[in-house]
């Protein structure tokens, strides 16, 4: 039987290199997703995996649609509903972290901002764990700096959920409004930011009590922050 021995000064080189590459990939990948479409996330290609190994094998929806071809209203109603001051910060809603530390009430919405939420959806996991916001904080802090608002805010809404297998807001106006993007009204870009909290619990086409009071309250809000003007500050 052969022992093997390798020794610190080996090793370390090797460990240096390999988390060089671990820091720098994304790096390469958010250069080259700054000009060509995200075709796919990684949670997109878990619910493909997932798909496979519950034997469903249901398809994943999943089109790309470009910054023009979004409404200004569906830009603005996710805004509205996940994060209002998208415009003005880094990455990170200090304030909105303070409050989830400091408070157990029930809040309208988290403190993840868009960036935060393209960072997870793009690079990681499901679940909860410390590695998983660290790496979450590195990435979005490399999507703020290499990409502009307008590019984050496209991509995101090309890749979060907005039901079961459904992912981007092509696929979403198609499947639950029989539509393009583009032609999506008020209502309907509305209708599609209320049920990010939980896509897989509430249903566009199957509008709730609840998803109505969100809708107008997302209306309200993408009012008050100016419309256009908000996103001509992007």
């Amino acid at each position: 039987m052969f022992a093997f021995k390798v020794s610190r000064k080996k090793i370390i080189p090797v460990l240096k290199i390999s988390l060089i590459y671990l820091f720098l990939a994304p790096v390469v990948v958010l250069l080259i997703y700054r000009v060509i479409p995200v075709r796919t996330s990684s949670y997109i290609f878990q619910q493909y995996i997932s798909n496979i190994f519950n034997g469903s094998f249901s398809f994943v929806h999943h089109k790309w649609v470009g910054w023009d071809g979004i409404p200004n209203n569906m830009k603005m109603a996710v805004i509205a509903s996940e994060d209002q001051i998208f415009a003005d910060h880094f990455g990170f809603d200090i304030e909105s972290i303070q409050k989830a530390l400091n408070e157990k009430r029930r809040k309208t919405r988290g403190a993840s901002t868009i960036t935060q939420q393209v960072a997870r959806n793009l690079f990681l996991w499901g679940g909860r764990s410390y590695v998983r916001k660290g790496l979450e904080a590195y990435f979005t802090l490399l999507i703020e700096v290499l990409w502009s608002k307008e590019r984050i805010l496209e991509v995101y809404l090309n890749i979060a959920e907005f039901g079961n297998n459904i992912y981007g807001v092509g696929a979403a106006s198609r499947i639950h409004f029989k539509k393009q993007c583009l032609k999506m009204n008020t209502d309907e870009c509305a209708t599609l930011a209320a049920v990010l909290p939980n896509p897989k619990k509430y249903k566009a086409s199957s509008i709730s009590p609840y998803l109505r009071r969100r809708v107008s309250w997302i209306k309200s809000q993408i009012y008050q922050l100016g419309g256009k003007s908000y996103l001509d500050r992007l």
